[in-house]
């Protein structure tokens, strides 16, 4: 791939940003590729974020960073301002904003497609503005239903996640006598409620929430049971990269693994997903999965020709 930028502190430039040149045209949601599953670069310019919280403290590092990802591959990058771990603290919209407009902006220059990753409507709506293709709501529109309204007029893709209460209150809410049919449920009425708003069957892109408001069995039955989701006629993006479950399957003398130790599971993850027929999968490190969908692609291919 061309690059559109010089190395940080290699050469002329100096400066940790590094320097883009020509402009290239917007990229489009319509031009993603359709014969794999796609790979989501996560990018959270927050202090507080579970896995890579505080690492990208200004737009500068965060805008490297996230070209890094783009020219390692990623189809998407998900930008987001606030964190969603579980007990996170509420970050008003003027912060959010101030944090993540000006790394789209520079993404969106660069090339890259984008999405916002945000619970506030006039978060989503500034960063559309802004060049964001596509809508990445971990609420599902349980905190500000007037995103539907937004998601409507904009005409961009939505992903709908299935979570139940908030960040303070969710781990309460883990609750189920079967998990895959009651998100399957739960997701089909917000659904409803997104068609009667006026968003097309085409824009909805449904997530089951792994982690929000379950617990590490329910995690792994949603993960078994991805053909209920997609039974929804909807795309199914899923987001399992470095979560708590991950960390609890691979501890070691009663120490759960690290964030940063989880990174080969979750290409485990990319990988059965993609094999299932996942539309895209989000994940912090982006070579192992975009890796693990190759194989699983090839794979696919070799059953398709038996």
């Amino acid at each position: 791939m061309d690059s559109l930028a010089a190395a940080p502190g290699t050469g002329p430039a100096t400066s940790p940003l590094p320097i883009l040149r020509k402009p290239r045209p917007a990229a489009k949601f319509s031009d993603l590729p359709t014969d794999r599953t796609l790979v989501m670069g996560v990018l959270n310019v927050t202090p507080d974020s579970f896995s890579d919280g505080g690492k990208h403290p200004t737009p500068d590092t965060a805008i490297a960073a996230g070209l890094r990802m783009f020219y390692a591959g990623a189809d998407i990058i998900d930008v987001g301002g606030e964190s969603t771990r579980p007990g996170a603290e509420d970050v008003s919209p003027d912060e959010e904003q101030r944090r993540v407009i000006p790394v789209i902006q520079a993404l969106v220059k660069a090339g890259a497609l984008v999405s916002i990753d945000t619970t506030h409507a006039s978060t989503a709506a500034a960063a559309v503005e802004a060049g964001a293709a596509i809508i990445n709501d971990i609420s599902g529109l349980t905190l500000e239903p007037e995103m539907a309204e937004l998601v409507a007029a904009s005409k961009v893709p939505y992903v709908l996640t299935h979570r139940r209460g908030d960040a303070r209150t969710m781990n309460s809410l883990a609750d189920y006598k079967d998990v895959a049919g009651e998100v399957v449920a739960e997701l089909a009425g917000v659904r409803d409620k997104l068609y009667a708003a006026g968003v097309s069957q085409d824009q909805i892109i449904v997530d089951p929430g792994l982690g929000f408001a379950k617990n590490d069995a329910q995690n792994w039955e949603l993960l078994q049971h991805l053909d209920q989701l997609e039974s929804l006629g909807h795309k199914v993006l899923v987001g399992a990269s470095r979560k708590r479950f991950l960390g609890t399957l691979l501890t070691v003398a009663g120490k759960s693994a690290s964030p940063e130790e989880r990174d080969a599971a979750t290409a485990a993850i990319t990988a059965i997903s993609a094999f299932r027929g996942a539309w895209a999968v989000r994940v912090h490190d982006v070579g192992p999965s975009l890796d693990a969908v190759k194989v699983a692609s090839r794979m696919a291919a070799a059953r398709t020709a038996h």
